[in-house]
């Protein structure tokens, strides 16, 4: 075991993609997983093209560092078991909806009762204080609630969502940095506690402090929407052979910018002076750059921006990140032998840690690949973990 949260042992609920991207970054720090699946499995077992049922490529890299245990919790038994293994726990965490935590016997006033030092923390769409609070929720839901497509739209001319599952995500981040905070407020005070993360006033935080813009102010001072993110001319710039990312931003990039390049017209325009008057400009400002950008070829921009220091890189599709040559150095993606699955390509872990460096520890789970072993490390003997197999109550691979 390795990590700064070496010995935390977390009863994991959570299925999809949120919870589990939540799990896998708490895994990854070192912390021990108990990924509790039902006999149908996490839902994103079967996404994507795999070489056996249930491991499909999104699994696989959301759930790394975890171990599976099959329980039905439909079955007394099992529910038993877990009410159980909460003593030997640090972290409850689930991505039901409370009320179908309340159902299972799972609510934190049922959970505080067994272990008054666990950190019960949920993920779900909504507030509880809310009208919206016994809504289901997914990424593109919430992507909807928050007027994502929206500004999307400002760009491309429709309202789309973001392609990734960004809700999901930021999200399971949030969760993530919740219960370690929860863990140190623990170690700190030696009580546990309750934290609930909901979809929707996250992700409105995490959109609405680029976009509340003018309604900041009371009355609004102009409109809602950072304009130079919703241009549809922010974009990679197209080269003679390719395309690059280039963020020429400060007022000295512009103004080395328009040196290099030899536009003197530009660089006394009192339009792109400075950073406001280019906030109110860039629907005439990137256009122009566009067409700069289009007389010279990658390599070209790659050098000539780089001498002068202003931020430049490739663009990379999914494919050539593979072979870019920053990860090769840092040995950021590697082809590894799955026991089940044969070679599979991982992602290294972000962080560099002077101590307690994580590592990778465990591969992807089979479905309930992991129950008798789980079982009998958090107190079950082998004839009770015979009996709840037996019954149906637990299950294995």
């Amino acid at each position: 075991m390795s990590g700064p949260l070496e010995g935390v042992r977390v009863l994991d609920l959570t299925s999809n993609f949120m919870g589990p991207f939540a799990a896998l970054l708490l895994a990854d720090m070192g912390a021990d997983v108990c990924k509790i699946e039902s006999r149908a499995g996490d839902t994103s077992r079967g996404v994507g093209t795999g070489r056996n049922p249930g491991m499909g490529p999104i699994f696989l890299h959301l759930n790394r560092n975890k171990r599976s245990l099959g329980l039905d919790l439909k079955h007394a038994d099992a529910k038993a078991a877990l009410r159980r293994m909460l003593p030997e726990a640090d972290v409850l965490m689930y991505s039901l909806r409370p009320a179908s935590m309340a159902r299972l016997g799972l609510s934190y006033a049922e959970v505080a009762e067994v272990n008054p030092r666990l950190i019960y923390a949920g993920a779900f769409g909504f507030g509880q204080g809310g009208q919206y609070a016994d809504k289901p929720a997914y990424d593109d839901l919430i992507q909807a609630s928050v007027g994502m497509p929206v500004l999307q739209s400002r760009k491309v001319g429709a309202p789309e969502y973001v392609a990734t599952a960004i809700a999901d995500r930021v999200v399971g981040m949030a969760m993530s940095n919740a219960i370690a905070m929860a863990l140190y407020r623990r170690e700190r005070t030696g009580r546990g506690q309750e934290v609930q993360i909901p979809m929707f006033e996250t992700f409105a935080q995490f959109v609405m402090g680029d976009h509340l813009y003018g309604h900041t102010f009371e009355p609004p001072i102009g409109d809602w929407g950072y304009a130079r993110m919703m241009n549809p001319d922010r974009r990679p710039y197209q080269t003679t052979d390719g395309y690059v990312g280039v963020n020429v931003y400060t007022d000295a990039h512009w103004q080395r910018f328009f040196a290099l390049v030899e536009r003197p017209d530009l660089l006394a325009d009192p339009r792109f002076a400075t950073i406001s008057a280019r906030t109110e400009n860039f629907g005439v400002l990137l256009p122009l750059v566009a067409e700069i950008f289009a007389t010279r070829s990658t390599a070209e921009w790659l050098q000539l921006l780089g001498e002068a220091d202003i931020p430049v890189i490739a663009m990379n599709t999914p494919e050539s990140l593979l072979d870019d040559p920053h990860m090769k150095d840092v040995d950021f993606f590697r082809v590894e032998e799955h026991p089940t699955e044969g070679l599979i390509r991982t992602m290294g872990i972000p962080q560099t840690w002077s101590e307690s460096a994580p590592e990778q520890r465990f591969p992807a789970p089979q479905l309930g690949g992991n129950t008798r072993e789980l079982l009998r490390e958090y107190g079950f003997s082998d004839d009770e973990v015979q009996s709840l197999v037996s019954e149906g109550a637990a299950f294995e691979k």
